[in-house]
């Protein structure tokens, strides 16, 4: 055995325990000479090859498992020349020759939790390095005995690509030549119990179609974005000063294709956006587009946080049908899934052979109604993981926001615990400290960087401040939704009219919190699914009766301060409950009643968006206003919304019973005239027709407590808007 080479290390390295196989293998320096060490299993014969003479001199062998060593008089520019025992000959680069790419300072931003763009570290990167093409690899896995890298290009042969830890940070690095985008791997892992592991890359951009799990180097950095005057004008602009109508959508059940197979990114870019802008919705959602396992899921199990889904298409592409929407002035919005993550073996769960990721505790680290895991906020490089990534999709992709699922489930200790199944926080209470910090250090980190973005909270609980700053105690999101008045609404409206008089307080009360929080108003997909129906399967009465009920629903939705979102399909009434597994019922438009209802939703985006006052001031008391709140014995409401002026003014009729109106007298707030802009019971939204077609003028009379006072027709199961046209000389 050559005197350069400790044989205890040698046994180490084909043993594939080595932490830091640069030791090693690669170029050093010895008594003013240089060794090169090379381990390449699967070869016959080696030879080091000087890239500027071309002569090669053959390395001896000194281990059978394929360690070569060659003694040089200088340090050269090399490559080796292989031969194998089937004779096959070819050139590769020594990947152990190669400096680390990862700063000191790298290292400590992310042991501290703070490097927010960790993402173009970690992961896989395709780079050029001392003029040669390759990739970079990087994970984190502090307690593992050693890291390969894996694939097709070393034969899924833990020993060939083995990594070197950087210092004591844990990370892992290896650059392997020659590599290029499409190329899949994964990361071997041995324990310290001896244990092999192949897992998925945590930082991984892309990965295979389920249900195969590599993970496939990409480029995230090369896409030729269009969309410059789009985020200009977003970081001038206040999301709560704005029209929000969002369609939320499941981009593998809006639309298939004729063989039932999943639409492309590029296809949905075209079909999709074309779709949501005649709609007159300012924002799409996606319910989770990154890489998940089962598709039942919905993309709420997430596998691979960074990778966008395979199923539709490249990351390019998806970029691509970002770019169109905001080149259609739509906005894109992501759900977002920081609660939890699945069990699958490839994932994150026990990701190094230790808990990492989530809590070693299953009292802290599982969900045992979800069977999934939680994460362990308290880490710094896990939240740096999670806050990284959300920067990730407004870095790379250039989204507008991100709805962040299951906070009430993060916040809680004890949420979908019972009993004895969980640990109380250092105060003896429930409330999760790690976690509320987390959402606090998130919220200031993509505001700070991404003016104009939206963060929106799924909290399904009373808890205070969700969307209000930090600096005020509050979480920081800048919206929450609005799930009291979900759940209050729908039970009304699924009530027979004759017994909605004794319900009433469940249609009203969502104002005595109304701004509470920022509030968005959700018809969202939870709530028609598992056995819940779809929106207008809810609906009581006869078939004409359950259209009607929708509209006025729909119309009393849109009166209501806070922002909007509909699930795909409510906005043309698709009766069967949605499914992920194939596409909406799309062929019911060929009937009146869904082409009509479909196009009353077009057309109060439309009236949405053109009039300010139900947008302006949603989120606070000077936007809304009573008319009366109290008519239960006829079920009709009436409100005010209000703008910047006067001639801004609506005022909302709603009644949730069959029975007509024809002179029903409500309370106005200015002395004048108004004129009905939109009536859900027009003929052609299939109707009745009761209308209010003249303009209205208002009587010196006292009625609902104001000095002005206006007979009009109200429709039955109908909504009315009458907007206020000034006095008339």
């Amino acid at each position: 055995m050559k005197d350069y080479i400790n044989q205890d290390e040698l046994n180490v390295l084909i043993n594939s325990n080595h932490r830091d196989p640069h030791h090693i293998l690669g170029i050093h320096e010895y008594k003013n000479k240089y060794y090169v060490n090379a381990f390449l299993p699967y070869t016959k014969e080696v030879y080091l090859k000087d890239k500027n003479s071309s002569k090669k001199v053959k390395m001896e062998k000194v281990h059978e498992a394929g360690f070569y060593t060659i003694l040089i008089n200088k340090i050269i520019d090399y490559k080796f020349y292989v031969i194998n025992e089937e004779g096959y000959k070819w050139e590769i680069e020594d990947p152990y020759r190669f400096q680390s790419q990862i700063s000191d300072v790298d290292l400590y931003l992310f042991g501290k939790g703070t490097h927010y763009e960790i993402y173009n570290k970690l992961g896989a990167h395709v780079l050029e390095i001392d003029g040669v093409l390759g990739v970079m690899f990087a994970v984190w896995a502090p307690n593992a005995m050693r890291v390969s890298v894996i694939g097709d290009f070393n034969h899924w042969d833990g020993r060939i690509h083995q990594m070197r830890e950087l210092g004591n940070s844990g990370i892992y690095e290896l650059f392997i030549p020659s590599l290029v985008s499409g190329e899949k791997y994964k990361y071997e892992i041995k324990t310290k119990q001896g244990s092999l592991l192949e897992k998925s890359d945590p930082y991984g951009n892309y990965s295979e179609l389920r249900p195969s799990t590599a993970s496939i180097v990409a480029n995230v950095n090369s896409y030729e974005w269009k969309d410059s005057k789009w985020l200009e004008s977003r970081m001038n602009k206040n999301p709560i000063d704005e029209p929000v109508s969002i369609y939320e959508v499941h981009l593998g059940s809006w639309r298939r294709g004729d063989d039932n197979e999943f639409l492309s990114y590029r296809e949905l870019a075209d079909q999709l956006i074309k779709y949501v802008k005649d709609m007159g919705y300012t924002h799409i959602e996606l319910l989770p587009i990154a890489e998940h396992p089962y598709d039942a899921s919905w993309g709420y199990q997430v596998i691979g946080y960074y990778a966008v889904t395979s199923r539709f298409g490249t990351p390019e592409e998806f970029m691509y049908l970002v770019d169109c929407c905001h080149n259609n002035n739509i906005g894109v919005i992501l759900d977002w899934v920081p609660a939890h993550f699945p069990k699958d073996e490839h994932g994150l769960i026990r990701f190094d052979g230790t808990a990492l990721y989530e809590h070693d505790d299953p009292k802290r680290g599982e969900h045992p109604h979800w069977g999934t895991m939680i994460f362990n906020y308290g880490r710094s490089e896990v939240s740096n993981f999670l806050i990284a990534n959300a920067v990730y999709w407004f870095d790379k992709f250039h989204i507008d926001g991100l709805r962040v699922d299951a906070v009430a489930s993060m916040l809680y200790l004890d949420y979908g615990k019972d009993y004895g199944e969980w640990i109380p926080n250092r105060d003896g209470g429930r409330e999760n400290h790690e976690a509320v910090e987390f959402f606090k250090h998130l919220n200031s980190i993509v505001y700070e960087k991404y003016p104009g973005i939206m963060m929106i909270a799924e909290e399904s609980t009373s808890w205070t401040g969700v969307s209000r700053p930090t600096n005020l105690g509050g979480l920081g999101f800048g919206m929450k939704w609005n799930m009291g008045w979900m759940n209050d609404f729908l039970r009304y409206m699924q009530k027979e009219p004759v017994h909605r008089k004794y319900h009433h307080n469940d249609l009203t009360f969502s104002m005595v919190y109304a701004y509470t929080e920022n509030f968005i108003l959700v018809l969202s997909h939870d709530e028609v699914v598992h056995g819940k129906g779809s929106m207008i399967g809810k609906m009581p009465g006869d078939y004409w009766q359950k259209f009607a009920n929708l509209r006025v629903a729909y119309g009393f939705m849109y009166g209501h301060p806070g922002k909007k979102l509909q699930f795909m399909g409510n906005e043309f009434a698709q009766f069967e409950e949605w499914t992920e597994s194939k596409s909406l019922d799309w062929h019911l438009l060929l009937y009146d009643s869904h082409r009509q209802i479909q196009d009353y939703v077009r057309d109060m985006n439309k009236l949405y968006h053109k009039e300010i006052a139900f947008w302006y001031d949603d989120f606070s008391q000077n936007g809304f206003e009573w008319i009366n709140c109290g008519d239960y014995e006829e079920s009709i409401i009436t409100f005010i919304r209000k703008g910047i002026e006067l001639k801004d003014t609506l005022v909302f009729t709603c009644n949730f019973t069959p029975i007509p109106r024809t002179m029903h007298r409500i309370g106005v707030p200015y002395k004048g005239e108004y004129r009905e802009i939109l009536s859900s019971d027009a003929e052609k939204y299939g109707g009745s027709g009761i209308m209010n077609k003249k303009v209205i003028r208002s009587m010196d009379l006292e009625w609902d407590g104001r000095n002005q006072a206006i007979d009009i027709k109200v429709p039955p199961l109908g909504m009315s808007i009458l907007k206020y046209e000034g006095v008339k000389k």
